[in-house]
């Protein structure tokens, strides 16, 4: 009896000897005995640290019989069932993202609608797969996979694309077939934490994807530090050994010490405000309607109340979604129309795509899902929700009008020359953080000898360095990490990066070779400057230079904002100490404890 062969012990010459028929007689014993089964690798959304889907794997001795057999479009198609089938049965919520090899793609015996045939034979739809197109090993012609990736777009599928690591041909597919989803390669993770080079090919990716409005997956996301670093670059969908193992039947949580992490409290660089304040501001109670309500009663309501632009559909108190007037006016306006749909339910014009977001969701994440929402959403508004209850809606006018008025009072607390928050947001910032049990590392940075600098210079050229100072610290934080300017020459950066104390020795980098440069050259030469101190009396002062002050702060270590500045202030202290670009790391016992931790200790 044939038997499907599991590793690689058989000599290559026997493992040719395999024919299709000898392949088809041992897969139908494997299938038969339920020897034979595909395996799947969570793909989780950062935001959410829920799955969005998972990879499906067809099982490792099928992909090598099929090889070795020359039965390489058969073995695949047996693949896409086996996947599809255990999907189906698991119930396994979210999408399914199915390999499809372009080679096989392309060879002459692929079979035309047999991926939906499956579909249809587990009850799945092809808005629940997307078709991950994998690497090539021909070469193939770009113009005929576009064509192949056509048609599999015109059947209702979504598309991915990796192994963008092949170069030109990687690329040019991205090009001509705009996938939804483009795959970072585990060659490009692995090790992007402590690799300049890789960090820069990810960021390109990920800008040119957002561009083109695809999401990007990183692959192979094993380690907390690579983790953190492509967090940092703002990818949002990720898949490996760290967050879960592919396996038969998957887990669908994300461990407890990864979400931790995840759920990071975003730090805006312009504007604290805006991202504390909800959109329960922007609430408007409107009367909804019913599902057992007709269109020609819907339209009745807007023609009695000319200042209505759009009406929520509920179901009990379960928004379902909204008819907006426009939309129903423009149905109307069409042949027939209001004759055909007049007296069935309103559902049937209704935008089942509406935006509903819950009363807490703040003004910056609704406004950002709304940029990235379909622009007929602006107009009609939104629904704003409690538990899935109805509350009412808002619109886009007033979410304008509120984002403007936020913009205004943040610009009240913004340092005029850096545009950088100024103490009352960085104040807010870092009593947000403590109130959310988030871990955050402050630094304090402090220009040396900027005064006989700005005396001997001016004042121009004194706000020149402080600008570059700020530019500079800025591009040496992660997305995670908030800026601010105190004042003069003193900056504070509120750490969430994993790898702060990387991007910091980075910086010193920089400055070090910034800081000369805005000297004249015969100074630039010999080190320094010449000036007088506060008493009158010349010295010679060197080349600018910047210390920073290191505070870890640790959920429960400090009460609100005022200890973490006077633990900062101390650790300021040591750091001047030290000559020239240094950083100094406060690692001495925490001298000052919140009123629970005191209470402990008494007792």
């Amino acid at each position: 009896m044939f038997v499907l062969p599991n590793n690689n012990s058989l000599p290559l010459d026997e493992l040719q000897l395999y024919s299709k028929e000898k392949l088809d007689l041992g897969l139908e014993v494997f299938l038969r005995d339920n020897l034979l089964q595909a395996s799947f690798q969570p793909i989780f959304d950062f935001n959410t640290a829920k799955v969005l889907g998972f990879e499906g794997l067809a099982p490792i001795e099928l992909i090598r019989a099929a090889r070795v057999s020359s039965t390489v479009v058969e073995g695949e198609y047996l693949g896409r069932h086996l996947v599809l089938e255990s999907f189906a049965k698991q119930g396994l919520e979210g999408k399914i993202f199915l390999n499809v090899s372009l080679d096989v793609l392309l060879q002459s015996e692929a079979k035309t609608g047999e991926t939906l045939k499956y579909l249809a034979e587990f009850g799945l739809s092809p808005s629940d797969v997307v078709i991950k197109l994998s690497r090539s090993e021909s070469g193939a012609d770009v113009g005929l996979l576009t064509q192949a990736c056509a048609h599999y777009r015109g059947m209702g599928f979504q598309l991915a694309i990796c192994n963008l690591n092949q170069g030109f041909s990687g690329l040019s597919l991205w090009s001509e077939v705009k996938p939804e989803y483009v795959q970072l390669d585990k060659d490009f993770i692995d090790g992007i934490h402590h690799d300049k080079v890789k960090l820069e090919i990810a960021r390109s990716i990920y800008e040119v994807a957002s561009q083109s409005n695809a999401k990007v997956i990183a692959d192979g996301v094993n380690n907390s530090l690579d983790l953190m670093a492509i967090r940092d670059l703002g990818v949002d969908l990720g898949q490996g050994s760290c967050l879960a193992e592919a396996a038969v039947t998957p887990v669908q949580i994300l461990p407890e010490a990864v979400i931790k992490s995840l759920l990071r409290v975003e730090a805006p660089r312009e504007n604290v405000l805006q991202t504390r304040a909800t959109v329960s501001k922007l609430l408007r109670y409107v009367t909804p309607v019913s599902p057992s309500d007709t269109n020609e009663e819907v339209f009745r309501l807007f023609e009695q109340n000319p200042d209505l632009h759009a009406v929520p559909v509920v179901q009990a108190t379960k928004p379902l979604g909204l008819i907006s007037r426009g939309a129903m006016i423009d149905s109307y306006a069409r042949p027939y129309r209001r004759e055909l749909f007049g007296d069935k339910s309103c559902v049937t014009m209704m935008d089942d795509a509406s935006i509903i977001v819950d009363h807490n969701t703040t003004v910056q994440d609704l406004t950002d899902l709304i940029l990235r929402s379909d622009p007929r959403h602006l107009s009609a508004g939104f629904i704003v929700s409690n538990a899935d209850a109805y509350l009412g809606m808002g619109n886009g006018h007033d979410l304008l009008r509120l984002i403007s008025n936020l913009q205004i009072n943040a610009a009240r607390y913004a340092n005029p020359l850096t545009l950088l928050p100024g103490n009352t947001p960085i104040c807010e910032q870092i009593d947000l953080l403590i109130q959310s049990g988030t871990s955050f590392v402050t630094c304090y940075f402090d220009l040396d000898n900027f005064k006989p600098f700005n005396d001997v210079y001016g004042f121009q050229k004194g706000d020149e360095v402080i600008q570059l100072t700020a530019r500079l610290i800025s591009k040496a934080c992660g997305m995670f990490d908030f800026v601010g300017h105190i004042g003069g020459d003193d900056f504070i950066v509120l750490f969430q990066s994993a790898d702060w104390e990387q991007r910091c020795y980075d910086f010193l980098d920089e400055v070090s070779n910034a800081f000369p440069q805005v000297y004249d050259e015969e100074d630039r030469l010999r080190g320094g400057i010449e000036a007088e101190d506060r008493k009158g009396v010349k010295h010679f002062y060197p080349i600018l230079t910047i210390s920073i002050a290191s505070v870890k702060v640790s959920p429960g270590m400090f009460p609100s904002h005022h200890e973490v500045s006077e633990a900062c202030i101390s650790a300021k202290k040591y750091s001047k100490k030290f000559t020239g670009n240094s950083m100094f790391i406060e690692r001495r016992l925490p001298f000052i404890v919140s009123s629970k931790q005191q209470s402990e200790q008494v007792h």
